[in-house]
This record gives structure tokens, sequence and C-alpha cells, in this order.
């Protein structure tokens, strides 16, 4: 059994007993329970937002030379787990483990993990292994580049919350193509902001601005004093006053339009959520704290607190690839 052989059993083992991670769409197009691995050369190699896709020419079962199609995770998400657009190329002979199409087993898989021929290992979905290391940087403020690592804790706190029988209905309705990411509009903060993508905080006098590499959003935390507009004015990421409490920033966030992901992947908010969020460097500078509580009468029966943290990775780049609605709904042919 030679080396590329071995790490691949182990990482499709590991697959085996995690549950599959939200990305930017369900994994129900692919059998999760069942685990394969190809080897074959990239013809195709595609570094977009929200999904890179890979074509791959293999040889099949019975020796005849097909394209595998492996659709793998965002550009956004990937490059924080050390997949970035250079790590392959067309023409790279490589060995994928993953799961296979439901529909199209032999043509189509959902990609785990990534070895090229001198055994080096990239990460190529949002719950693969990050091959990142920490440099033990710290840093003094909020403001700079981070990493959040709390994405399914926000959902499962949210997921367990108590809610109405609007919230009851909407969850018994929910469908994995109708995730509003196939038409570029990013999930609702609380998770938005622990998307597992760089985020780049910038303090200025007058305000705070988070700058979250997933679907090109942009949080501007007003600190002048200024008030919420009407509430007839909404937006999907809202309106965001904040103040200083010693080195804790505390913002307040109304004015939110109705949002069929607004609360998590199968919860929509409506026009009365709000939320309150608290960011705070942890007193070893490496990273940094965020706690909040998100409200929405409408489908939570009481208010839901959250708390989570993100790294300091002050040398993390954004991928600076926009949404591709094209992408964000290939998906769609596979159902």
């Amino acid at each position: 059994m030679n080396k590329i052989t071995k790490m691949v059993l182990v990482c499709l083992a590991l697959v085996a007993v995690v549950a599959p991670a939200f990305a930017h769409h369900s994994a129900a197009a692919f059998n999760t329970q069942q685990q394969t691995k190809v080897t074959g050369t990239v013809k195709e190699y595609r570094f977009r937002n929200p999904h890179v896709y890979l074509i791959l020419e293999v040889k099949n079962a019975a020796g005849a030379t097909v394209a595998m199609e492996v659709e793998a995770g965002a550009a956004s998400v990937l490059g924080p787990l050390g997949f970035t657009k250079d790590s392959v190329a067309v023409g790279d002979v490589v060995t994928i483990a993953g799961n296979p199409g439901r529909s199209k087993p032999d043509t189509l898989m959902l990609g785990r993990d990534l070895f090229k021929g001198d055994g080096t290992y990239y990460p190529l979905n949002i719950s693969s292994k990050s091959v990142y290391t920490n440099k033990g940087a710290t840093a003094t403020s909020i403001a700079g580049t981070w990493f959040s690592t709390g994405f399914g804790a926000v959902l499962g706190a949210i997921g367990k919350a108590q809610v109405t029988e609007q919230g009851t209905a909407a969850r018994k309705q929910s469908d994995p193509k109708a995730t509003t990411q196939k038409d570029c509009i990013p999930i609702g903060a609380p998770a938005l902001m622990f998307y597992p993508v760089a985020t780049t905080v910038t303090v200025q006098k007058d305000r705070v601005i988070f700058d979250v590499d997933w679907m090109d959003s942009v949080r501007t935390v007003y600190l002048d004093g200024r008030r919420h507009p009407p509430a007839t004015e909404t937006t999907y990421l809202g309106h965001s006053t904040g103040k200083w409490e010693g080195d804790t920033l505390v913002v307040e966030t109304t004015n939110f339009k109705e949002h069929p992901m607004g609360l998590s992947t199968n919860l929509p908010s409506s026009a009365q959520k709000k939320l309150i969020e608290r960011f705070k460097v942890a007193p070893d500078g490496k990273n940094l704290l965020y706690s909040g509580t998100v409200e929405d009468p409408v489908y939570l029966v009481k208010p839901v607190d959250w708390t989570g943290q993100w790294e300091y990775r002050p040398g993390m780049q954004h991928s600076n690839e926009k949404c591709d609605v094209e992408v964000a709904r290939k998906f769609l042919k596979d159902f």
C-alpha cells in the first residue's frame, strides 16, 4: 500500500464519521454515506465562488476513459484551509477522495481531499482538515484579518432554539434547492459572521467596517451617534450602530429585510429581527471573542444567545472572487 493510498483511506474514514457540513447548498445530490476515490488528470479547473469545480480524465471500472466532474467548496472557504488558486493546474495528475453523486456516481463526485503525486495534501470541502498552521501572531485590537471557527456552533444554537408555529412550518417546508445563496444572497447574520472565510475588520473614528469574504458581504457599523433609519428602510444586512465599552465593540443591528435564510439554513428571519453583538480581543491576542443575542418574535419564541471566536490571521488574503450566479446554480442540475 503506497503513501497516498494510506492517506486517502485515513481521510475517507474521517469523512465517514463526520456529518456533512453546510456549504453554499446541502449535499443531498451526493451519497455522503459512501466513499470513493479517483485518480486522473486535471482537464478543466475553475477557481470560483461559491464552488470550485474540477474535471478529471479517469478510467472507470470497465477501463474506459470518462470525465469525472468534482464539486469542491468555495474559493473563499478553501483559501483559509490551504487550497488556493495555484494549488492545482490543468495537466496535474491527482487523487481525490470524496462522495459519489446519487444520480451519476461514475461521472460526478463531491470532493473532500486532494492528493498530488508527491503526497501533498489539499482540502476540498468546508469539513476537510486544514493545512494552516498558526504562526503565533497576536492582535492588540479588533482591527485586522480574522478566520471564524464557530460556524457549526452558531447554527447548532439556533437549531436548538424554541421556534414559533411559523418557525416550525418554515423548517418543515425547507427545500435544499431553495437556498438564497444560489442567487448570491448570503445567509443572514450572525451565521454570516461565522462563515469560515477571511473577515477583515477596519476601525475608523466614526465607523467599523467588516469585510466578509462571502458573497460580497460588507457590514458598516456607525459610531457617530446616528439613529437607525425608518423601519420601512430594510436590507439583508440591516443597519448597524455601535459604541465602545472599554475595548469591546457593542453593535446593535435592526432594519433587516425579510430573508428566507436569515436565521439559519432552514429558518427565515423577519423585519423584526434584531442583533446585539460584542467583539473583543481575547487576552492572548490570538483570538477575537464574538458573542451576542439574536431575536425575532416572528420565528423565535425567545432570544437566542451565542458565543464563539475568530482566529487572528494577519497574512490571510481574500479570494478576490465575486459570486458567480451561473456557478452558484450549477448544483441544481444534479438533483
